[in-house]
């Protein structure tokens, strides 16, 4: 991947793929999971953990291999196996001294039953797709069961060897060590599997690391459970991409897109209306309910969740935002926010965390929003920022609106009860609190609360300098207007249009018109 995050921590349909592996393994109900980790191995673990806070994450050692992995991975599982068998047991101590004189274990072998091997590089694999496997496998009462698939080029893939008649997996071969006749096969191996729990122990324990790559092949094992007598039986998915691996951003982005088609297919038979897919991405583990619109542009992550009738879109990014009952949202960027019912957002609008509006309230054209309450009917139209704030309902807040909340140290809150109107241009300084039903004026900086019903105001008295603008900017064009519209030009005309006039005359030996002193032009005469 040429990159600092390990390669099972990237991403596709907002979960990694360490975690499309964890959530499709968790959907077969096992008593355990196990995940293997080496590289980066803190990352990975602490991340396993956060998405399966039950798995068991054991340590690869360094010899290299699936074979070394899995069976680092099932002696780690019959150590948890042994260790609650011993816990049931009250004499602990003679079990001990059993073992030690040799034996067959006294707490038994370990895991039984089926023991299902996946990778954490083939994100689009489903539960759905491993229960049919577990079921062929039982079914068949095989010692192995295989998924593979058929795919048009192979290089690079392990090759399934079937017996001629029965069908039955004779081998898997690795692409390094196959003929030139195998590398003709197309049907490959996915590095799925399931197996005897005791086939796979006895296999692990016969397997060695003799081949051209000096690893413990899983491959191996296969062979040798035929040999002990064992039915191999593959299952073939039909579709390659679900069993398709990652190993390099080009594979990544190729599955990111076959994912998200599958997600808005999904949806879109659901109910959902998708305007235009090719341009609207949606995470796994986001809800839509029916009668959902989605326009061009639109993108939901996270675990984001949209009520019937709402319409989302277009160029609207929402990451974990809870969207009500036919509310829009049209050209938004938000997260971690709730938008009620009937609810109204942008366009160019951004709800940043812990954003609620209420149900039929309205958050416009550009305007920020932070750990803020709307409430129902309380707009905030245009052109303000609205944070560590709380706004009760049917409140109107005015244009260019900011609540002051940082005073360089710590954040204070501001109050703005129900029904209250204030005006465009208002600061308003926290702590403070506007009452129910209270006006502010416009440009106000409101430093202190405001009680219910009351106006407040705090700005300076305007003062007009009369003829300013003729005195301090003559011969401009507003100059020219404020003449004209004072009358203080007998003609109409302005003191530059005067006196472009009269050069015009002079030239051209026209009507000679004396111009305004205040113009600063000499007079002209007629010259004939």
């Amino acid at each position: 991947m040429k990159s600092a995050t390990p390669k099972m921590l990237h991403a596709l349909g907002g979960r990694s793929m360490l975690g499309h592996a964890l959530v499709a393994a968790d959907e077969l109900g096992p008593e355990r999971i196990a995940v293997v980790v080496r590289h980066e191995r803190d990352l990975v673990a602490a991340h396993a953990l956060q998405v399966a806070p039950t798995a068991l994450v054991v340590d690869q050692d360094e010899v290299y291999g699936t074979g070394r992995a899995v069976q680092c991975a099932l002696d780690a599982l019959d150590a948890t196996v042994h260790a609650a068998r011993a816990a049931e047991l009250s004499h602990v101590d003679d079990v001990h001294d059993e073992h030690v004189d040799g034996g067959e274990h006294p707490l038994g072998d370990g895991v039984d039953g089926s023991v299902v091997v996946l990778a954490s590089d083939v994100p689009l694999l489903d539960g759905a797709t491993l229960a049919e496997l577990v079921a062929a496998h039982h079914t068949d009462a095989n010692a192995v069961t295989i998924l593979t698939t058929v795919v048009d080029d192979a290089t690079g893939y392990g090759r399934i060897v079937r017996q001629q008649g029965t069908g039955d997996v004779l081998h898997i071969v690795e692409h390094a060590e196959a003929t030139a006749e195998q590398l003709e096969i197309r049907e490959i191996n996915s590095g799925v599997y399931v197996f005897d729990a005791a086939v796979l122990r006895d296999g692990l324990a016969r397997v060695g690391s003799d081949n051209s790559q000096g690893e413990v092949y899983l491959t191996d094992v296969v062979a040798l459970a035929r040999e002990a007598g064992g039915t191999v039986r593959a299952v073939v998915a039909d579709d390659p991409m679900t069993v398709e691996g990652v190993n390099d951003r080009v594979q990544l982005a190729v599955l990111r897109a076959e994912l998200n088609r599958r997600v808005l297919d999904d949806w879109m038979r659901a109910g959902v209306t998708v305007v235009d897919p090719a341009t609207t991405w949606v995470d796994v583990d986001v809800e839509l309910a029916p009668d959902v619109t989605l326009l061009p542009g639109t993108q939901l992550h996270g675990a984001t969740v949209v009520a019937t009738g709402a319409t989302i879109g277009p160029d609207t990014t929402l990451t974990d935002v809870e969207v009500g009952e036919g509310a829009t949202v049209v050209r938004t960027h938000g997260s971690l926010s709730v938008i009620g019912a009937g609810a109204s957002v942008g366009p160019f609008a951004y709800l940043r965390p812990n954003t609620v509006l209420g149900d039929k309230g309205k958050i416009g054209t550009f305007v920020e929003t932070k750990n803020a309450e709307i409430g129902a009917g309380s707009k905030v139209p245009h052109l303000s920022y609205v944070g560590d704030a709380t706004i009760g309902e049917g409140t109107n807040i005015g244009a260019a609106s900011v609540t002051v909340n940082y005073d360089g140290v710590a954040k204070h809150r501001t109050v703005i009860g129900s029904h209250a109107r204030t005006g465009a241009d208002n600061m308003f300084v926290a702590p403070v609190t506007v009452g129910d039903g209270a006006y502010t004026a416009a440009g106000s900086i409101i430093t202190r609360d405001v009680p219910a019903g009351a106006l407040g105001v705090s700005r300076a008295q305007q003062k007009n300098v009369e003829g300013w603008v003729e005195r301090r900017r003559p011969d401009t064009a507003a100059a020219d207007a404020a003449a004209r519209s004072l009358g203080t030009s007998p003609d109409g005309l302005g003191a530059q249009a005067r006196r472009e006039l009269a050069e015009h005359n002079a030239l051209t030996g026209a009507i000679p018109v004396v111009p305004d002193e205040d113009a600063g032009a000499s007079s002209s005469t007629e010259s004939a």
